[in-house]
């Protein structure tokens, strides 16, 4: 972009301390390399003009949103104890100078250098950097379209190289998890196996177990008939006994 250097809140340096800054900033500038735009001096109707402004550089301005009456008209100003800091006042600050310089005179050479220098110069960088340049190795005359054209070719051979990468792990990736899916699967198979065969023997001692309570249930049942016939027998060779009794005992009276 083009550098216009400002020196801001002005009214803060006296008249004095405002030349040397300016001489100090310029020299600055020029040690470190740093390249303001200097408004054109070839065009004969604004040469005078903008060779007197460069003289300026860097502007000194005074901002402000307040308006101050000044005479029969409000002014942008600020109001300090000691008096009153006009922002469109040339004896006080370069605003206008500088509003000057870059609307009404300079506007189109500033989008000119803006365009033509600054921007093509940070497009051939950037070209530059992604290796498209308008020579070869040897300095000859190199077409940006066969540079294109090569790194394309680079970049897509560079893209199915990491494509095939990508499907060769995801290839294995699915190789990996089928044969953790398939030792999971096993792992399965034996535990329902073992599951079955647990279960096949406790149906199996469940059964001898329900085979002999049902043994014991029969040898009861056995027994118990045995004594009620026992029981009933006696009982009945009891009363043959006391009828006899009753009758010997009758037969004696």
């Amino acid at each position: 972009v083009n550098i216009v250097p400002i020196i801001a809140k002005s009214d803060a340096i006296s008249k004095s301390e405002l030349a040397k800054f300016k001489i100090k900033i310029t020299s600055e500038l020029v040690s470190n390399g740093v390249q303001i735009y200097q408004f054109p001096t070839d065009d004969e109707s604004v040469a005078e003009i903008n060779s007197t402004m460069n003289s300026h550089l860097p502007f000194a301005v005074v901002g402000s949103t307040e308006e101050v009456k000044i005479g029969n008209k409000m002014v942008k100003a600020r109001q300090y104890p000691w008096g009153t800091v006009q922002v469109e006042n040339e004896n006080h600050c370069d605003f206008v100078k500088l509003r000057e310089m870059l609307i009404r005179v300079n506007m189109e050479d500033l989008r000119e250098q803006t365009h033509t220098r600054h921007y093509e110069l940070y497009r051939r960088c950037k070209l530059e950097e992604m290796g498209f340049k308008d020579t070869d190795p040897d300095s000859k005359p190199f077409s940006l379209q066969e540079t294109y054209e090569a790194k394309r070719n680079e970049f897509m051979g560079e893209l199915q190289k990491k494509e095939e990468e990508m499907r060769q792990m995801f290839v294995q990736r699915v190789k990996e998890k089928e044969s953790e899916l398939k030792e999971a699967e096993k792992e399965l198979h034996e535990k329902f196996d073992r599951l079955k065969k647990l279960h096949q023997d406790e149906k199996k001692k469940l059964e001898e177990k329900k085979k002999s309570l049902d043994d014991e249930v029969n040898t009861f049942k056995q027994k118990k008939t045995a004594a009620e016939l026992l029981q009933n027998q006696a009982q009945q060779a009891g009363g043959s006994t006391t009828l006899k009794r009753d009758k010997e005992r009758k037969n004696f009276f």
